[in-house]
């Protein structure tokens, strides 16, 4: 029996049946072994499956790390440009999502749920309540950051870095489209503006102009505070993939010295 070569393409599992051999091996057990320095064939005819979401490109980095930390030298078309494309694709649309999920969220929270649906919320409640809308890019961000550890070889770091600059860059993008937006309704809200635009809700035009005239100085803080989170939200996973890998290295290094005994 020869080689098999898994979905992704590659070749590394020797598998043994009655009557056959395998490289050169003359036992004819039932079992199978993987070999890291098996020759690397990429037999795939069918179309590439895309990642569809961030839990798939976990996997699939995972994939690529077992496949170099065990010793099968993948050269670097074996992501293709399309496959990285991919990565990209799933990491700007991770981005978005998370920013406009926050962007659509945050007002509501902010300037509608807390002071006039709780009004004089608990430490607990305000705290439960105001997380609310980083709910989505807390949780991501550290589940990108997780992939850190797979930082190791040609084929994972190409996956990882496509991956997190497609995030990065829209993250960032969306940071600063917060503060600019913000930036601008606080400027052109003038009391003549807003009462003019407040007179259309008839009745409720007076409560209306009071009620965003005294949050109009709230504003900036908490989009300056967005703002900022939504940038270390692109930055962090980067970061961390930095800091592990400098941390391994120095860490190979050091076991260098001691086995060689220079410093």
């Amino acid at each position: 029996m020869s080689n098999s070569i898994n979905s992704s393409g590659f070749s590394g599992y020797k598998g043994g049946s009655s009557g056959s051999s395998n490289s050169g091996s003359s036992s004819g057990g039932k079992g199978g072994s993987y070999s890291p320095n098996s020759t690397f064939i990429n037999t795939s005819s069918g179309p590439v499956e895309k990642p569809k979401s961030i839990l798939s490109v976990i996997s699939e980095i995972q994939q690529f790390y077992m496949i170099e930390k065990m010793g099968q030298e993948l050269p670097a078309e074996f992501l293709t440009l399309e496959g990285s494309l991919g990565f990209f694709n799933i990491g700007a649309k991770s981005g978005l999502a998370e920013g406009i999920f926050l962007l659509l969220l945050l007002p509501a929270v902010e300037f509608y749920v807390m002071p006039f649906v709780l009004k004089s919320p608990g430490l607990l409640i305000k705290i439960m309540f105001g997380s609310i809308p980083y709910l989505p890019v807390i949780a991501n961000t550290f589940l990108c950051a997780y992939i850190s550890r797979y930082f190791i070889g040609i084929i994972t770091r190409k996956a990882i870095n496509s991956f997190f600059t497609g995030r990065m860059l829209v993250l960032v993008a969306k940071s600063f489209m917060i503060y600019v937006f913000y930036t601008l309704l606080t400027g052109l809200s003038t009391p003549e503006r807003v009462w003019s635009l407040a007179q259309h809700a008839n009745k409720n035009a007076e409560a209306i102009y009071y009620g965003y005239m005294s949050t109009l100085p709230h504003i900036m803080p908490v989009a300056t505070r967005c703002s900022l989170f939504v940038l270390v939200a692109a930055i962090l996973p980067y970061g961390s993939v930095f800091l592990m890998d400098m941390w391994r290295r120095n860490k190979i290094k050091r076991n260098h010295a001691r086995i060689t005994g220079k410093s």
